[in-house]
């Protein structure tokens, strides 16, 4: 897709006569050629050198600076447009204090598998450079030693022709299958260094991505003939791409194969919710309708499925074919645990999903298939009563009505979100989560994925917890500032209500009692209001709501306002089991 660039009239710096040329200018036009539209940052003085360069030597354009109010925040911009654009943006992350405020976003990433640009900066390497104090308690000896176990590759080069080539190799890396962040760490001195000229700079097309990776000829013909003798055959989709060639192939696989196919809420979409061969309702964890097709199926090809041996456990049986399409193996290291259980497979090919997938079809003789069209959104429940409680469902319904005849790209669920709630007909139709489950990535990440999104036709919408928002509210100024329209759904249960369930569970197992389990939970006394903080951002602040009518009025309203460029925000209170 097309992914426009932000008005000019936002933060137009006044034009500058360069004199002379600096180590940071060798760096931000490295960031240029390398296609960067963007880098989300929060200021500071270790890399006040390339900022300059940026809105001085630049012109703040290609890359466009956007200031975000923490760090965290600017690297899960940076995901939420990489999940849409499928291409990295520059996140840029002040020392080492900087980067310790943004590993949570960071680790999301790498779990997500998603290619981001993480550059930061250390105090002067050399001491007799640093300032007293400040510049030694920002300076580290090894500080991508900090996010190492958790980033694709990272480097710290000594010289301005060494920080040319990381940057090419570091962009390559990080959108090279399996895609993940990477993490490039410049002395201050080194940006300050003054140039006598400027340093030869890579010829980038001889620098790409390698060809995505096909499974061996053989490899592909054995995989074939199994899924031709399969009895009942089963398509796990889990990561692949957004590209509707790749969703039009998949079906066309499925049909031709006569294949089931479960998808899950972790994962974008990936497969039609509505199609007669989907089973089960997509979530973090299989229902028993998913859960007995894997028990049925006598052959199961996982494309890239996110803990493959957890499905098989949750099913309670192992099929007698397997096939596992995954590249993830070559990320995994000792430190985390994000690689899950290992998985059973009689036959592994070791290629990105899509590219196997095609190799398959093309060996059985399957069709291109159909592109998916681009339709208004499909919600699966009906509108509820206008004054029927407000749980996740009847948000679910009232929100489908409320958004009647609008293309939607659901950037984020909530944990206990009905999966029977939306038909997914298009790989923009849901985003998936943030990889790490932690709690604050919301915000940041539907700022991200409703910047690519501009002038698709597509409002972006995200579901999100209280919990979430209160963490991360303050990212709703960077997308009211920037004008980037989009919707986020507040669903307020006033409680950290996943614990909530914790914490009966516990006190069940040991005789005590559950009547306590709110305690150290309930977000309440005082009441928090959602929709002041969002106006205090510069968004749109509606509700609080407490019924299914409220909510309807609401996303209507809602819907105008992000049409005019607004970012608004919708307190939903609904119940607090909810």
């Amino acid at each position: 897709m097309t992914i426009p660039n932000l008005p000019p009239a936002i933060e137009r710096p006044a034009p500058a006569t360069d004199r002379g040329l600096w180590g940071s200018d060798a760096l931000a036009e490295m960031l240029r050629r390398l296609g960067l539209r963007y880098a989300a940052l929060v200021p500071g003085a270790s890399f006040r050198g390339l900022h300059d360069s940026i809105v001085n030597h630049l012109g703040n354009d290609a890359p466009q600076l956007l200031l975000c109010l923490h760090e965290e925040h600017a690297v899960a911009l940076a995901h939420g447009y990489a999940k849409v654009a499928g291409e990295p943006l520059a996140a840029i992350l002040h020392s080492n204090v900087g980067l310790m405020h943004g590993t949570m976003a960071i680790f999301n990433a790498w779990c997500d598998r998603v290619p981001i640009v993480v550059l930061g900066a250390t105090g002067p390497v050399d001491a007799a450079r640093r300032r007293p104090w400040i510049d030694w308690i920002h300076t580290s000896s090894d500080q991508a030693a900090l996010v190492r176990h958790y980033v694709k590759w990272d480097n710290q080069p000594a010289s301005v022709e060494a920080a040319v080539e990381a940057l090419a190799r570091a962009h390559r890396d990080a959108r090279t299958p399996p895609r993940a962040p990477v993490y490039l760490c410049f002395d201050a001195a080194l940006q300050e260094h003054k140039l006598e000229a400027m340093p030869a700079l890579p010829d980038l097309p001889r620098f790409q991505p390698p060809a995505l990776s096909a499974p061996a000829p053989e490899a592909v013909a054995r995989a074939a003939a199994l899924l031709q003798a399969a009895r009942s055959p089963l398509i796990l989709a889990g990561r692949v791409s957004r590209r509707p060639q790749d969703w039009a192939r998949r079906v066309a696989l499925a049909e031709r194969l006569g294949a089931r196919v479960i998808t899950d809420l972790k994962q974008g979409a990936a497969f039609p919710t509505d199609h007669p061969l989907h089973r089960g309702k997509p979530g973090s964890f299989l229902d028993e309708t998913a859960a007995a097709a894997i028990r049925d199926a006598d052959l199961v090809l996982s494309l890239d499925w996110l803990d493959l041996a957890g499905a098989f456990k949750q099913a309670g049986a192992v099929p007698a074919r397997v096939i596992h399409v995954s590249l993830d193996h070559q990320l995994h290291n000792g430190w985390g645990m994000e690689y899950q259980a290992l998985p059973p497979a009689d036959l592994h090919l070791a290629s990105e999903a899509d590219a196997a997938l095609h190799a398959l079809a093309d060996a059985l003789s399957v069709d291109l298939g159909k592109l998916p069209e681009e339709r208004s959104t499909l919600p699966a429940l009906p509108a509820p009563p206008s004054a029927a409680p407000l749980d996740l469902r009847a948000l679910a319904g009232a929100l489908g009505e409320g958004l009647a005849g609008e293309r939607v790209t659901f950037v984020r669920l909530p944990l206990g979100w009905p999966g029977d709630a939306w038909h997914f007909r298009h790989p923009l139709d849901f985003l998936g989560g943030d990889g790490g489950a932690g709690i604050g990535s919301g915000p940041g990440m539907l700022a991200g994925a409703a910047l690519a999104l501009q002038d698709s036709g597509r409002l972006a919408l995200g579901v999100l917890g209280d919990g979430d928002f209160l963490m991360s509210a303050t990212a709703f100024w960077t997308a009211a500032h920037y004008r980037i329209p989009l919707i986020a759904v507040i669903a307020n249960n006033r409680s950290f209500h996943n614990d909530e369930v914790h914490q009966e569970r516990v006190a069940k197992q040991r005789g005590r009692p559950v009547e306590n389990k709110w305690i150290g939970q309930r977000i309440g006394d005082p009441d928090i209001d959602l929709a002041a903080i969002a106006r205090a951002q510069g968004a749109v602040g509606l509700g609080p709501f407490r019924t299914p009518r409220e909510i309807i009025d609401a996303t209507r309203e809602a819907v105008q306002l992000a049409h005019a460029g607004d970012a608004v925000v919708i307190d939903a209170r609904v119940q607090p089991g909810a």
